[in-house]
Order: C-alpha cells, then structure tokens, then sequence
C-alpha cells in the first residue's frame, strides 16, 4: 500500500509538471497581473508641471512694492529739491530789494541773481546790477524833490503879461480833472511828494514832468525813473522764483524741475 500511494504521487507530480510544461497551467499569472496594472498606473499618470510656490508669488509682490515706494520717494525728494531751490531764489530775490531800496551794493547777491535768473530773466537781472552801481533811495529822492521845489514853481523869466495874469488868475482857484489830479503848480508838486512817499514813483514822475519847469529837474527825473525800473526788476525776479514753469535754476546752476504755483504738474 505504501509503495501504491508513492507511485500515485509521482504520478500526479508528472501529470502537473507536465500539464505547466505544456503551458495548460500558468503558476505566475496571479502575480504577474497585478504588477502590470501597477505598471500601467505609473506609465498612465502625467508628471505634473512646475508651479511657482507661495513663497516666491509673496517675494515678487513684495519686491514690486518696493519699487513702487522708490519711485515715490525719488518724486517726494525731487519735489522737495525744487521747493527748496525756489525757496532759495525767493529770499535771494528779497536780500536783493533789500539792498536796492537801502542803497547798497549786491555784493554775493550779483552772482546769486545771474545764476539763478539769468536765464530766466536776463533784463530784470541787468537792470538790477546797473541800478546797484547808481544806487537811489526813495528817501534821497523825496529830499531832492523838495530842493527842486522853487525852481520848478518858478515864473519864466519871458513870460508876458497876459501868461502871468492867467497864470495868478489860475492860481486863485482849484481846477480838478476827472482823475482828482490838480493842474495848480503847487497842488501838482504836493501831490507829487505824496505819491513818492507812498511808493507810487511812476505816478510822481508823471506829476513832474508836468510841472512848469519840469527841465531843472531832469537829473532828478532820471534818476526817479531808474528806481522805478530797478522796482519793476526786483517783481519779475520775485515772481520767476515762484512761478517761472523752466529756466529756473538752483545755486550750482542746475534748472528746477519743480512746477511752480502758477504751473500744471504733468501726467
């Protein structure tokens, strides 16, 4: 019995080596399966694409900032250059009537006024330089007027008897014009006097010039007409230091881009 069941294992071990041989059985296809479904999963995903990270999105935008915050802050200090510059000019505009209106010499303030305004206002800029070498006060002014005052009241000497008889006839009354100024020799030099007092030198020239013998006072006239000048001079330099819009420039001679009051910024 024992050597009949030998034999029959044998005999099934035959049969099922034989039957694999054969290709009827196939021992590794359990296994085999599934390792080519895992195969074909790795081979049927896609690697995915490279994405920029939170961290680099966050850096870029921070960096974009910062270069928004210089570009504001190289606009604030161009700003507060120019409005320093203008600023400068200004007091230098004022040291200089100043010196004008007292009489004395521009000094520094020759260099300063060609500097900065004299591409912007080269007459004003003249004119002021030759009023400082010729120097006149409204006070020397006013004293010089005074001591012109009987020559130019005086009568001519080849007036005849009708001009002097309506000259006193005049005299005896007050004849106003439609402006409130008096064609009475005294009353016009009066008038005169009060209009230099208060600064309105044109206005007193004017007066002058139509008074009887408005020829003995010639020099005076010149040199009225010299401080008026040099008064309409010191209004454009003081006004190119608030408003000139581009031949503005700053001490060392470079121009100041920074509008003034009466200009536009761009954009």
């Amino acid at each position: 019995m024992l050597l009949a069941g030998l034999i029959s294992f044998l005999g099934g071990a035959g049969l099922i080596g034989w039957l694999v041989w054969n290709g009827q059985i196939d021992l590794g296809s359990r296994n085999a399966a599934p390792a080519v479904a895992t195969g074909q999963q790795v081979l049927a995903a896609p690697s995915p694409n490279p994405t920029p990270t939170f961290a680099a999105t966050a850096l870029d935008q921070q960096v974009a900032a910062l270069e928004r915050r210089m570009a504001q802050l190289n606009l604030q200090t161009a700003a507060l250059g120019g409005n320093s510059a203008r600023a400068e000019g200004l007091l230098v505009a004022l040291a200089t009537r100043r010196a004008i209106e007292q009489g004395k010499p521009l000094d520094y303030l020759e260099d300063q006024l060609r500097t900065r305004f004299g591409a912007a206002r080269p007459a004003a800029v003249n004119t002021l330089v030759a009023a400082a070498k010729t120097p006149v006060t409204l006070d020397q002014l006013a004293a010089q007027l005074d001591g012109l005052a009987p020559a130019l009241l005086a009568r001519p000497k080849d007036e005849d008897g009708w001009s002097r008889f309506t000259r006193e006839l005049s005299g005896l009354f007050v004849i106003r014009h439609d402006d409130g100024k008096t064609a009475n020799p005294d009353q016009r030099l009066d008038h005169a006097r009060m209009l230099l007092r208060s600064g309105q030198v044109d206005a007193a020239i004017a007066e002058v010039a139509k008074l009887p013998d408005s020829a003995s006072a010639r020099d005076w006239l010149v040199a009225a007409r010299r401080y008026a000048d040099a008064q309409a001079a010191l209004a454009q330099i003081e006004q190119a230091a608030l408003t000139e819009p581009e031949l503005l420039k700053d001490g060392n001679g470079e121009m100041v881009k920074q509008p003034g009051l009466s200009a536009t910024p761009a954009g």
